[in-house]
């Protein structure tokens, strides 16, 4: 099943969804990931496995972290090929002052907002996708 590729039809149709939680990124560096640890998304880095887990994940296992994130899921499958979408909204909300991580998963892409930020991003993403053309 492909995805959508067209940058308005991706912007009118995102319908970014928060999802609850608190969300952080933590490095095991060269140790192994725990046994029971729920991982959301990983990446492995030259100086070890970043993960993104909820907050209550880290604590349970003592890893440790510095930002408190939100996570916001775009609701439109949007092709890994897509151009101009990631941009869109990173413009938007880096003019809204919203620092933003962003994955990108085979169907959706998923941003990671400062917890504190997460209503503002999701108005500013809203917008975005209201003023599509």
């Amino acid at each position: 099943m492909a995805g959508e590729t067209s940058l308005n039809t991706l912007l009118r149709s995102m319908s970014p969804q928060l999802n609850a939680g608190e969300y952080v990124f933590c490095t095991l560096g060269d140790s192994p990931l725990p046994p029971g640890c729920d991982v959301i998304g990983s990446f492995r880095e030259q100086e070890g496995l970043t993960v993104i887990l909820e907050r209550a994940q880290a604590l349970k296992h003592g890893f440790s972290f510095d930002y408190v994130a939100a996570w916001i899921t775009l609701n439109v499958h949007s092709a890994l090929e897509a151009v101009g979408l990631t941009a869109a909204f990173a413009t938007a909300l880096g003019q809204a002052g919203i620092s933003c991580n962003v994955i990108a998963g085979y169907y959706h892409d998923h941003l990671f907002v400062g917890q504190a930020d997460a209503s503002r991003a999701m108005s500013v993403l809203q917008q975005l996708a209201a003023n599509a053309e």
